[in-house]
């Protein structure tokens, strides 16, 4: 993939931070936004409509997490993949994160490669899985890839990256229970270290929206998206884009 044509936008109030970033992420060759504050970061967003914001959550008056809850409200970044910084073992902090539909966090102290390598691994499973699935309706759930857009129920939502990934793997095999080693792996790679309450707070999210019956728990296994009818769970309706 061309790394210009991506648009990151750094948001951290300390200029070290913006700069050691930056720096790493220029090299690479991507195109770099950078904001101090909340309120510069969200306009800038609405501006440029970056791919990725890499987004501090302790900042003084609009914290990341405010930010975040705002950029989520903003239809034109529907798309935009959000991923907080975090000091090292913050758990609360990156559970908040989730909550406020960030898709993925990063610990601090920031390890370049590393840094990197997470950066294109959330790039490339994005924007592939937006060109290459197709659209599909099981039930009364429809999910489009192309525009990141669910349907329940005749209801359209606009979900968090990570809610969608991870609706779209269960209902993909309706009865199906993925275990969460195989829910870490799709969603977040083996090469992301995630909390334990990762896939539990996702999965909360996902039942308010949806119903509390519709995603399963198989306790000391997984989940499953519960599904009754044969015919459509051994030909789930195909729709070319």
């Amino acid at each position: 993939m061309d790394l210009s044509n991506y648009k990151i936008l750094i948001v951290d109030d300390e200029n070290d931070i913006l700069e050691f970033i930056g720096y790493n992420l220029r090299k690479e060759g991507y195109r770099v936004l950078t904001a101090m504050n909340g309120a510069e970061a969200i306009k800038k967003a609405k501006q440029h409509i970056p791919h990725l914001i890499i987004l501090d959550v302790m900042m003084p008056g609009m914290d990341g997490i405010e930010v975040c809850n705002e950029l989520r409200h903003e239809p034109s970044l529907s798309n935009t993949i959000i991923v907080f910084l975090t000091a090292r073992n913050e758990e609360y902090s990156q559970i908040a994160g989730l909550q406020a539909g960030a898709d993925d966090y990063i610990a601090k102290p920031v390890k370049p490669k590393l840094f990197i390598s997470k950066i294109k691994s959330l790039l490339r499973r994005h924007f592939d899985s937006r060109t290459n699935n197709p659209v599909y309706e099981i039930g009364n759930l429809s999910i489009d890839n192309e525009r990141y857009l669910v349907t329940f129920n005749g209801t359209e939502h606009v979900l968090p990256r990570k809610e969608f990934e991870l609706l779209t793997l269960l209902s993909s095999k309706p009865n199906k229970v993925f275990t969460r080693d195989e829910i870490y792996n799709h969603i977040w790679s083996t090469d992301v270290i995630v909390s334990d309450r990762t896939i539990d707070v996702h999965i909360h999210k996902l039942r308010e929206k949806f119903g509390q019956n519709t995603i399963k728990t198989i306790k000391g296994v997984g989940y499953k998206y519960e599904y009754h009818t044969e015919d459509e769970i051994m030909n789930p309706k195909r729709i070319p884009i």
